[in-house]
């Protein structure tokens, strides 16, 4: 408002001003203001006294130079002309007469064109005020001749401030945390924000408390959400759906927790590019960020905010928002490799699921069997599709860490120990071995295939907890090739794939029934069409 204050400070004051901005920023109040800025007796400026007769008039809306209408009710162009009849008469008592049109959007198109007359040709004593929700339904040629000033929505924290203020001034007890969750239930608006503090303090009695505030809002508090983010980032499968009942059962709503577990994703990601923005007696966001890779916090974030948009799809609430936690748990990295670790040594969900590794289905449900809890149903982990690897992958233990690599066999072990991590586990099998020092791998990898080359930082990621190496770093070399450098682990797995396709059609060219049906038919074996056991065609 700084040049609305420069305005009334040099006297260069427009006819008509528009005031733009979301319900309850203070377009009417700001209104106010304003005429008492041109009407105070101790002269027009951007401070009025607030003490003489036209600002108390003003105040108690009395003052008889000052009109009021509200254009959602009075859209007519009769009630229009006879306002603007009225205009051409100097004013009473004060020094301009003000004319506050609110919602302005609702007049009449007819309505508007009988205040564009003297919009045009203003008599000097007159000054229009408009106030609107929605400008885009202004006609521009009411547009041109305001000076235009966009309200902005009152953040949180100055929300926050605002209402301990007024608690203070009022004498209220309060928990400061109840005034967040006001605060963003009001959603920027100073309005809504004081009806909710309002009934807030009907509801507690005369104290406003954090959990009364929850309840009375229907969302749930900051506590409950932490606590569903340990049951997810823990991957503890039981304790998440527990949570997630408990929150539903309270009448939460599915939109309300997946918009709150967003927030504290938001939260997670500014306090691991900024460890000092930790919001004040954050303690366990900061141990989550701490805990938990940036990679993870991005894809819960994004889940979160498509789970929000897929609800009106789900069967029902509960659902979609139960789904939506369980995807996140499926994509999740294993709890080594980044995320929180387990509860315990190596038990619930998170441990079975580190220990199956990438074993067959066999192998997870006896993993799932053993390292649950007792008494406590084991929670399965899908397997993620991925090129076939070598069985010395399962030869070690899961648990089991390795050498850093000094070879270009030992590289091929390594990848072929890692767990399915997507991009990050096709760059490492894109590479091959150049060399060490220390603890920087030196690798290289064909120019084809350098758009790999974004998640380098996930790679070094996954290979840490492999290694046991804190301070690991990768160097890249990229290649003119344009397939996989021999002697890659995608090299490598393509040549096997390959040796058993001709395998697999030179099994079938050489069974005598088939022989006799080409030979019979006058057919052949298209190229392609026989996939070796166990592959999908």
């Amino acid at each position: 408002m700084r040049a609305l204050s420069h305005a009334l400070e040099t006297g260069r004051l427009h006819h008509a001003y528009l005031f733009t901005g979301t319900r309850g920023v203070g377009k009417t109040t700001l209104a106010r203001i304003l005429a008492k800025c041109l009407n105070c007796e101790r002269g027009v400026g951007p401070a009025p006294c607030g003490e003489c007769s036209a600002c108390l008039d003003i105040d108690a809306g009395r003052f008889g130079d000052l009109l009021e209408v509200d254009a959602a009710t009075n859209t007519r162009v009769e009630e229009m002309r006879e306002l603007l009849d009225n205009s051409q008469y100097r004013p009473v008592t004060g020094r301009y007469k003000v004319y506050i049109i609110d919602e302005v959007h609702m007049l009449s198109r007819h309505a508007f064109n009988a205040m564009l007359k003297t919009l045009e040709e203003p008599p000097a004593h007159m000054k229009f005020i408009l106030a609107t929700t929605d400008p885009q339904k202004v006609p521009v040629t009411v547009l041109s001749r305001c000076l235009q000033f966009a309200l902005k929505p009152m953040t949180v924290d100055q929300l926050v401030t605002r209402l301990d203020m007024i608690l203070r001034a009022e004498q209220v007890d309060f928990e400061p945390a109840a005034l967040r969750l006001v605060a963003r239930a009001g959603q920027g608006s100073v309005r809504d924000s004081l009806s909710l503090l309002d009934q807030a303090i009907a509801f507690g009695g005369g104290r406003i408390e954090e959990g009364q505030v929850a309840d009375l809002l229907g969302v749930a508090a900051p506590d409950a959400v932490l606590q569903l983010a340990e049951s997810l980032l823990a991957r503890s499968g039981p304790a998440l759906l527990a949570a997630l009942q408990q929150l539903i059962s309270a009448g939460h709503s599915a939109e309300g927790l997946l918009q709150d577990f967003a927030r504290l994703m938001q939260q997670l990601a500014v306090v691991q590019l900024a460890p000092g923005d930790v919001p004040e007696g954050a303690a366990e966001i900061a141990r989550l960020a701490a805990g938990l890779d940036a990679g993870s916090v991005q894809l819960c974030w994004q889940i979160a905010l498509a789970a929000r948009r897929d609800l009106v799809h789900a069967p029902d609430e509960a659902a979609g928002l139960t789904m939506a936690f369980l995807r996140m748990l499926t994509f999740l990295p294993p709890a080594g490799s980044g995320g929180l670790p387990a509860p315990g040594a190596g038990g619930g969900a998170a441990g079975a699921s580190k220990a199956t590794g990438r074993a067959g289905p066999a192998g997870a449900g006896a993993a799932g069997r053993t390292a649950g809890p007792a008494g406590s149903a084991p929670v399965p982990r899908p397997v993620a599709l991925a090129p076939e690897v070598p069985a010395a992958r399962d030869e070690l233990p899961a648990s089991a860490s390795m050498a850093l690599p000094d070879t270009q066999h030992d590289w091929l072990a390594v990848v072929d120990r890692l767990p399915p991590a997507g991009v990050a586990l096709e760059l490492a099998r894109h590479c091959v071995w150049q060399g060490r020092e220390g603890s920087r791998l030196q690798l290289r990898m064909a120019q084809a295939h350098k758009a790999l080359l974004t998640t380098q930082t996930r790679l070094v990621e996954l290979l840490r907890p492999l290694l046991g190496a804190v301070q690991l770093d990768i160097t890249l070399e990229a290649l003119d090739a344009a397939a996989a450098p021999a002697g890659s682990a995608a090299s490598r797995d393509d040549g096997r794939r390959a040796e058993r396709q001709r395998e697999a059609e030179g099994t079938i060219a050489a069974d005598p029934v088939v022989g006799a049906l080409l030979g019979e038919l006058g057919g052949r074996l298209v190229p392609g069409s026989v996939r070796p056991r166990g592959e999908a065609a």
